[in-house]
């Protein structure tokens, strides 16, 4: 169960590769900055990111959004309404069934959710059209996210003192870890957060967004 009231700061990943990715993405930052009871708190930098499984496909366009999350007395039940408003996001942007680890036109995971650890039956709405995840349950802290430097890079622009529930670990000390494993081409920043849009980064230019911690979001690395 959540606080009785207040706000839960969450954590969502978004993913494309197919056709004006960055506009995609561009466009379902503006449709989370809409959902009635969340605020947009803050905008990673964009990845050009390698492909993860299936390689044979185009590079990705990789971000990660904080939002505050109104919650009433069930915290559950605000994070699987988030998730559907998600699932509801890919479908107007056009998300179609494909097979795991292939090309996407826009992809939203739920990574974290305040300090609240969920494992519970998706309903309908909440479902992947990805037909190998369509019976997954929702599991936040996303289980793949601690081993994937397409996520953990451009959560650590906003959260790198972050330990998701679970983790033992910093967000940082995670990417830092996969950066090694994976190398360093395998993420690579290309734009910051200005104004609604990427921006393309100047070299020597650090380019993380302005960003304040939310309580569930731990000390700053």
């Amino acid at each position: 169960m959540g606080r009785s009231s207040g706000t839960v700061r969450a954590y969502v990943g978004l993913g494309s590769n197919l056709g004006d990715a960055e506009g995609t993405l561009v466009a379902a930052v503006s449709a989370l900055a809409a959902l009635p009871r969340v605020r947009l708190r803050g905008v990673s930098r964009l990845y050009l990111t390698a492909p993860v499984g299936v390689v044979d496909q185009p590079a990705f366009r990789n971000a990660v959004t904080a939002l505050d999350v109104a919650v009433g007395k069930d915290a559950t039940a605000a994070a699987i309404g988030l998730l559907v408003a998600l699932k509801g996001i890919e479908r107007a942007l056009g998300r179609r069934e494909r097979h795991r680890w292939g090309p996407r036109e826009v992809d939203l995971d739920l990574l974290v959710f305040g300090h609240h650890e969920i494992d519970v039956e998706r309903p309908p709405g909440a479902r992947s059209v990805d037909p190998a995840k369509t019976t997954l349950s929702l599991v936040v802290p996303h289980p793949e996210a601690q081993h994937r430097l397409f996520v953990l890079a451009p959560l650590a622009d906003l959260v790198p003192g972050l330990v998701p529930p679970g983790w033992g670990e910093t967000v940082a000390t995670a990417a830092m870890r996969q950066r090694r494993l994976e190398g360093e081409d395998a993420v690579q920043p290309t734009g910051a957060w200005v104004d609604g849009a990427w921006r393309p980064i100047a070299r020597g230019v650090d380019g993380r967004a302005g960003f304040r911690p939310g309580p569930d979001d731990g000390p700053v690395a």
